[in-house]
């Protein structure tokens, strides 16, 4: 099949990491797929070798129309330009029978993705008027569409030698120092975060990730003099580098959507900062995944902490992270047993063609 999935970059790299992995996954099956997206820029380090069955369109007004493939997907609601929604009209008609025209939603925990998933959305006016969008949610139980991973994930982890990694990378922990990475954006809790690091009581390392991680922490900085922390600022990294930070650290503070799911599949320690909302229903969203996550007190305080709800009293990182790893682990091993997010899509299709 081919699939023509469209990406719009909002304000961070998370849209186009997920439109970019779900593309480079189903061209692995076997597909081909057109990934039409506004700000390709990130490509460039994200994913640098490409996919030879993935073509990258640039999204913009002087985009040509392009005749419509198998499957339509429109990530986190994004409308495909009003040239393609005709052309698609028109193919409709033509082979008497829509092309399956999908709306992948954001990830969330809360009860109103099972309600959701798979429900038609008709579209009313405009070129596309008649045709019908499915709503297509991830999710984390088995009436959801599932968490995206690639097939072989597993095997690549028992084969990876951290060691050997961090060393490529410049990273030679000392014995005994804890390694963690930092993916974030500008969490009120930083400073003290980096304050309790400091002070000990063992030593850690944190990798930085570029971006807004590295200038949250460069404008927070406290006094490390005769500290225990020590910092690398790391390099923009390709997502399968990524991955492998991962899964060398100890503890991993992600952020956004696809992050935490890699984190979850890390099998580690980790803390997400969740993407801000304005109207604070962020929230909710945090603590459906708390409670999905069956995070224990000590966690959900943290978390509550590091994303600043209002009147969560400051909470700190426990000296030891064995109940946060037992969390980790279990949950990791319940995601792995649900739905493949990939494999679901391809399987919905299928239904509606």
């Amino acid at each position: 099949m081919l699939w023509d999935i469209f990406c719009k970059v909002i304000d961070n790299h998370g849209d186009i990491g997920v439109g970019w992995r779900l593309s480079a996954e189903l061209a692995a099956r076997g597909d081909a797929v057109r990934l039409w997206v506004d700000d390709g820029a990130a490509l460039a380090w994200m994913a640098p070798a490409g996919h030879e069955r993935v073509e990258v369109v640039a999204w913009n007004d002087d985009t040509p129309p392009h005749e419509p493939g198998d499957v339509v997907v429109e990530a986190f609601g994004c409308d495909p330009p009003p040239a393609f929604v005709a052309a698609l009209a028109r193919k409709a008609a033509r082979d008497g029978r829509q092309p399956p025209w999908i709306n992948l939603e954001y990830l969330s925990a809360e009860p109103y993705v099972e309600r959701n998933h798979g429900l038609p959305s008709p579209v009313l006016a405009g070129p596309g008027a008649g045709l019908v969008k499915q709503f297509f949610y991830p999710g984390f139980t088995e009436k959801t569409g599932g968490l995206l991973h690639e097939r072989g994930l597993l095997q690549h982890q028992a084969a990876f030698d951290s060691t050997a990694w961090l060393a490529g990378h410049g990273i030679a922990p000392d014995a005994g120092e804890r390694l963690v990475s930092l993916f974030c954006y500008e969490p009120p809790a930083l400073p003290s975060l980096l304050r309790q690091l400091a002070q000990g009581p063992g030593r850690t390392r944190l990798l930085v990730t570029a971006g807004r991680a590295r200038a949250a922490v460069e404008s927070a900085l406290p006094e490390l003099s005769g500290s225990r922390l020590g910092i690398d600022f790391l390099p923009l990294m390709p997502q399968p580098e990524y991955d492998r930070l991962l899964w060398s650290c100890d503890l991993n503070f992600v952020r956004g959507e696809d992050s935490l799911v890699r984190a979850l599949w890390a099998g580690r320690p980790f803390v997400w900062h969740i993407y801000p909302q304005d109207d604070g229903a962020h929230h909710a969203k945090l603590d459906a995944f708390l409670d999905w996550l069956r995070a224990p007190p000590g966690l959900r305080a943290f978390h509550h902490h590091w994303n600043g709800i209002p009147g969560t009293p400051p909470a700190a990182l426990p000296d030891s992270l064995a109940g946060w790893a037992e969390t980790a682990e279990l949950a990791r091993a319940r995601a792995l047993a649900g739905p493949e997010l990939a494999a679901q899509l391809g399987r919905f299709v299928r239904r509606t063609r």
